[in-house]
């Protein structure tokens, strides 16, 4: 009896997590990737820019990676495209909005030899043994698939970021036909996102968000600043639209707002009539009543848009009183603090603040429970794994597919880095691959690892002490020193007392040692560093980081 190849499913990202997508579809001899995506930074990631990926099971494997096919253009999906294509190049397949703002990463990044093709709805390629169709679904962008992978074993669903608008933006609904098609002809497995799982309902039409901005500018006396992800074209149009129709101007601010705004009127995804567009350095020609500014910064991040004008730091923008400030959007888990902050300042600055908890301001572009439960019956998969979600999402994502008759065994929840092998009646956990997080820091990409944010974290916490002395080992005597210099542990001159002390201590450590050996300082250093943690903590509870300098004049 022969034993045929089973499909493996690898997500290298985006399990009980919120960003960092990215899953490996494997089968003999070929693999294909569902995008690529990056993080924020957690709080504790400290100076840390942007985090990615492990893709070294990738590199490992590049010679057998046919393509990479992305459901939407969103970061969480592709932000961490220039990062892994430069070590692991293969064609890339998106939609024209998915692809253009690929080609500015990659740009950017100076990666070149990568193939950009772009797809349209219900198109099919082949990629090796692997044949894909691209399903159009409504979000918070334009240009988003499902996604319908088929190999020898059988059809794998991915649903990719979706919610079930009937009336959205740009007129294109979700293709629940080709999802009805591909469940009666049968469909192996279904990966479908968990982001909403915990909402009952249906999520609020994207279309509903006009009305409030008609009536937020109905009666702003003065520049109507909007935050809002640069992504979300669709909302982007509406502004524009409202901002039209009160006789105001429109400014892009911020560096994702600019990019992506550009690249969405060059392709026709976003209309801004001629003559209402301006430059920023052009705002200063108009009156506050004729301007809307439609900025970055609605996550709360240092150096957006919204942020660097609340605190003053904007080169040309700055919150006045006479301002009302719209937040459209909710805060991603992890950042709330983030927001928080901005708005209080917003509110210190004098201007009128509008966000979630006090209007209508933001719908999600993620499907809530009936639309998930319309998902899964249209395509009803002999098999189901939840992703995009943390943990708890992916088990109640899970108790519903079982709710609506999916037998447990068939339900997998998976974990970043699991091998899932599916067969035409069979589906097994098979092992793991390397996985985890890459963190970019400037430049540096994965230099920067938990040693590194350990220091930092402890540097934040109890600041740096350095004992700096010079030592004559000829003459066994203390040339000069120890000094003692203090960064973010105590004012020196405040505190002579307790740096004597340590000066004391010192000069006590390298007298107990009589002659001393170049071969001792190492042991030197370190019974410097642990008897001063010592007398440090009992004489003020903290726990400074200590660096010993000792100049050996021989």
């Amino acid at each position: 009896m022969v034993n045929h190849p089973k499909l493996r499913i690898i997500p290298l990202g985006g399990i009980d997590e919120f960003g960092k997508n990215i899953t490996v579809f494997e089968y003999d001899k070929d693999i294909i990737v569902v995008d690529c995506g990056s993080m924020f930074p957690k709080d504790d990631m400290l100076g840390i820019d942007l985090v990615i990926p492990d893709a070294s099971y990738l590199v490992a494997n590049k010679d057998r990676v046919r393509g990479y096919v992305f459901t939407h253009g969103h970061e969480d999906h592709i932000g961490a495209i220039p990062y892994v294509a430069s070590q692991v190049p293969a064609p890339l397949y998106g939609s024209r909005l998915t692809m253009a703002l690929i080609e500015n990463k990659l740009k950017e990044h100076h990666v070149t030899g990568v193939t950009l093709n772009t797809v349209q709805p219900r198109q099919v390629i082949k990629l090796g043994c692997f044949t894909v169709r691209f399903i159009k679904v409504t979000h918070s962008i334009p240009g988003a698939f499902a996604l319908a992978i088929t190999c020898p074993v059988g059809t794998v669903v991915c649903s990719g970021d979706f919610k079930i608008d009937f009336t959205p933006i740009d007129g294109e609904m979700t293709d629940l036909h080709t999802l009805a098609a591909l469940g009666n002809s049968g469909v192996l497995a279904l990966l479908c996102e968990s982001t909403n799982v915990e909402r009952p309902g249906y999520t609020m039409s994207e279309c509903k968000i006009g009305d409030t901005f008609k009536a937020q500018m109905t009666n702003a006396q003065g520049r109507v600043i909007i935050a809002m992800f640069s992504s979300n074209v669709g909302r982007l149009q509406q502004v524009v639209d409202c901002a039209v129709r009160f006789n105001r101007k429109v400014c892009f601010v911020g560096r994702s707002m600019v990019n992506v705004s550009q690249v969405a009127m060059e392709l026709g995804e976003l209309h801004v009539p001629e003559g209402y567009l301006l430059e920023l350095d052009d705002l200063d020609r108009f009156r506050d009543d004729e301007l809307v500014i439609l900025t970055t910064g609605s996550q709360g991040e240092p150096l957006a848009g919204l942020t660097r004008m609340a605190f003053s730091e904007h080169r040309k923008l700055q919150i006045k009183p006479s301002d009302k400030v719209i937040i459209s959007a909710s805060a991603i888990p992890g950042n709330e603090i983030f927001v928080s902050r901005v708005i209080n300042q917003l509110y210190r600055c004098g201007a009128d603040v509008i966000y979630d908890a006090m209007a209508a301001v933001h719908v999600s572009g993620h499907a809530c429970q009936e639309e998930i439960k319309l998902f899964h019956a249209l395509v009803h998969p002999k098999y189901f794994i939840p992703v995009h979600g943390e943990y708890r999402m992916l088990w109640q994502h899970g108790e519903m597919a079982e709710s609506m008759g999916m037998p447990r065994q068939n339900i997998i929840l998976p974990e970043n880095g699991q091998v899932i092998e599916l067969g035409p009646d069979s589906v097994s956990i098979a092992g793991e691959v390397p996985t985890g997080t890459v963190l970019v820091d400037g430049l540096g990409i994965g230099d920067v690892g938990n040693v590194v944010l350990r220091d930092r974290k402890h540097l934040s916490q109890d600041g740096l002490i350095i004992v700096a002395m010079a030592f004559d080992r000829t003459n066994c005597v203390l040339v000069s020193g120890p000094d003692v210099i203090s960064r973010g542990f105590v004012y020196v001159r405040e505190n002579e007392d307790l740096i004597e002390g340590i000066r004391g201590n010192v000069r006590n450590i390298i007298a107990s040692y009589g002659r001393i050996e170049g071969s001792d300082w190492p042991s030197i250093k370190t019974r410097i560093k642990d008897e001063l943690h010592h007398y440090i903590f009992e004489k003020i509870k903290r726990n400074p980081m200590i660096l010993p300098v000792i100049v050996d004049l021989g």
